[in-house]
């Protein structure tokens, strides 16, 4: 007879079996998720408040935002609990969530990196049409799209994952319910799902790249191509924020996936997973806030409004 088990529960990784580094662990992942929470709403109240900030670009920064939010959202707060009240369980369905929301806000900021780097493209390499190809419609029909498909992709990797019995035990070896780590406890082989999942993962992920290296390639050569000096360098304040916020998400992905795997989850791969967790939603705001500076007049404007009143 198969050992398989009907599970009620998953129970996952801590940091730590002492309270006082549980305790810890709770505070410095609070710090860090406020932090990007109050970095990413003031950016989407500034966008939201300042009318010159309407545009296809901060349009699309916005949902950025927005997104980062929520991606930084589904894995920290359930780890904060669990520390906090020295637990270690998340229920069948609460895993089930977390692994199709934590996958679609992941692909979704992939798709918004991608359809902001071919914004750029358009505005300064077809200036003369930008209104016309970027239009409201447009930029709507492309954000339901970019959404959609990331409903479609989070969906058939969380079907794919949780379409079989799990009879390898209960104890997720992370401190979220990651998919590499859910397949372990799979009964079945899952070597051909995981090639699979991997093979449609990498070709997602290289063809947003490929398609935003080659906008940027395109980009800078109208750029050293523009007489003014001006010019220059207001098409690089609009251009370096995005490219250095991809270059960031990109790193921290290529790092988490393409390390050395390992039977056993090591202090280092936990480490690892903050990176891309928690690194792209804090950081992504302060780069923009920090090298664009039409984001930094609007914030001024909304400090100096708030300051007034």
């Amino acid at each position: 007879m198969s050992n398989q088990t009907s599970m009620a529960d998953f129970l996952l990784l801590g940091f730590s079996d002492v309270w006082q580094l549980q305790i810890l662990h709770f505070v410095v992942f609070l710090l860090l998720y406020l932090a990007a929470l109050v970095a990413n709403l003031f950016i989407i109240t500034v966008i939201t408040l300042d009318r010159q900030l309407h545009t296809p670009m901060y349009f699309f920064l916005l949902h950025l935002a927005f997104i980062d939010l929520c991606y930084i959202s589904v894995p920290i707060p359930k780890s904060m609990v669990n520390s906090l009240t020295n637990t270690r369980s998340i229920s069948y369905s609460g895993c089930i969530t977390q692994v199709f929301l934590f996958l679609f806000f992941a692909v979704a900021e992939l798709s918004i990196l991608t359809i902001m780097a071919y914004d750029r493209y358009v505005a300064i390499c077809q200036p003369l049409r930008y209104q016309t190809i970027m239009h409201r419609r447009a930029c709507a029909q492309i954000l339901i799209g970019a959404w959609l498909s990331s409903i479609l992709y989070s969906a058939l990797h969380t079907g794919n994952t949780f379409g079989s019995n799990f009879c390898g035990g209960h104890a997720v070896a992370h401190f979220f319910c990651e998919i590499p780590q859910l397949l372990k406890l799979a009964c079945i082989n899952t070597y051909y799902r995981e090639v699979g999942a991997i093979a449609f993962s990498v070709c997602l992920t290289l063809s947003c790249f490929v398609f935003i290296i080659v906008s940027y390639v395109r980009i800078f050569t109208t750029v050293l191509r523009i007489p003014s000096e001006q010019g220059r360098r207001k098409a690089f304040s609009t251009c370096l924020p995005h490219l250095t916020v991809v270059t960031l998400f990109f790193c921290a992905l290529v790092f988490a996936y393409l390390k050395p795997t390992s039977s056993s989850t090591s202090r280092l791969d936990l480490m690892v997973t903050i990176l891309y967790c928690v690194v792209p939603p804090l950081v992504n705001p302060i780069i923009y806030s920090m090298r664009n500076k039409e984001i930094k007049a609007a914030m001024r404007k909304v400090i100096g409004r708030s300051l007034y009143s």
